[in-house]
């Protein structure tokens, strides 16, 4: 399938002809010093790339689902398959002239052959960095590097990317996924793999991540149609008090599966749980142990019904 980007168009869309080929709001801050190496979590799981050029905002724009503009904020956003469904996730935002973003590592590779597919004769470049560059997390801003505050969800902190030279002294830890546990947000790599989610599975529709009101974006018909139709089953459940549980395992009401774990730190996880299934979140079990269902603060969704109010109609 070919998509053919036409950015002389004031509605941006990506026209698919069959058999032809197979194949939140952030704010940033940059500063030439050195970054604190003080309480910032390297995130080893992720790869950020830096995409710039005359033609990448519109084409970002077009390819992305949420709004990709050249404000100085940043945005939640996902790379879907045709069908809808997340192939990568993380957070974009502009700074020096460039788009810079974040994907997990399992992501990277298939987000630069996606990118490259749909840039055809578009101008614009693809650095993805690797090898040159790290990605980290911080309750508190550090100072220098490319930096960004994720607003998704109170207490998430920072992103920073830096030369690896400048992330000598960053620390490992869970910091960052306990804060994002405590959220309820789900993340690829962690809690769910590549080409198994829809947005709404995870509630980008309700954090910012999907823009409903702008054109076409790949995968855009099969999510404005969940959306409208308000069939939005599978949303993510904090679940806590975990006795013996992995990513992976299930949760059980009455010995039948609602939800799937992800990452589990300290007891807490985060599920993508048909919500529809749960008519007593407090009969919950997982391994045979119980637990408890709390839809995060940001959810305006409830147990026993899909559907839910996103950002946007």
């Amino acid at each position: 399938m070919r998509y053919l980007w036409r950015p002389a168009r004031a509605s941006h869309c990506f026209v698919a002809f069959p058999n032809r080929i197979s194949g939140a709001h952030l704010s940033w801050k940059h500063s030439s010093e050195r970054t604190s190496e003080m309480g910032i979590e390297h995130r080893a799981d992720r790869v950020a790339f830096r995409i710039s050029g005359p033609d990448a905002t519109h084409l970002l724009h077009d390819v992305l689902t949420p709004p990709v503009l050249e404000d100085g904020t940043a945005r939640w956003f996902a790379l879907l398959a045709p069908q809808g469904k997340l192939l990568a996730e993380g957070l974009i935002g502009w700074a020096d002239g460039a788009h810079w973003l974040d994907v997990p590592q399992a992501a990277a590779e298939n987000t630069l052959k996606r990118l490259k597919m749909y840039r055809l004769r578009a101008k614009m470049e693809i650095e993805p960095l690797g090898e040159t560059h790290r990605v980290g997390w911080s309750l508190d801003r550090p100072q220098g590097g490319i930096v960004h505050e994720d607003e998704r969800a109170a207490g998430l902190g920072y992103r920073v990317i830096v030369p690896v030279a400048e992330a000598e002294g960053w620390t490992q830890g869970e910091d960052w996924a306990r804060a994002r546990l405590a959220a309820g947000v789900l993340e690829m790599g962690a809690d769910f793999d590549p080409d198994t989610a829809f947005p709404h599975d995870i509630g980008m529709d309700q954090m910012g991540g999907v823009d409903f009101k702008k054109g076409c974006y790949v995968g855009q018909e099969v999510v404005s149609r969940m959306q409208h139709r308000g069939t939005a089953r599978r949303r993510p459940v904090k679940v806590t008090g975990i006795a013996e549980g992995a990513r992976g395992d299930a949760v059980l009401i009455a010995g039948k599966s609602v939800g799937i774990l992800g990452h589990v730190v300290d007891g807490q996880a985060v599920a993508i749980v048909r919500i529809d299934k749960v008519a007593d979140p407090e009969a919950a079990t997982v391994n045979g142990v119980p637990v408890s269902l709390v839809l995060p603060d940001w959810a305006r969704y409830g147990f026993g019904a899909p559907g839910g109010d996103s950002t946007e109609d």
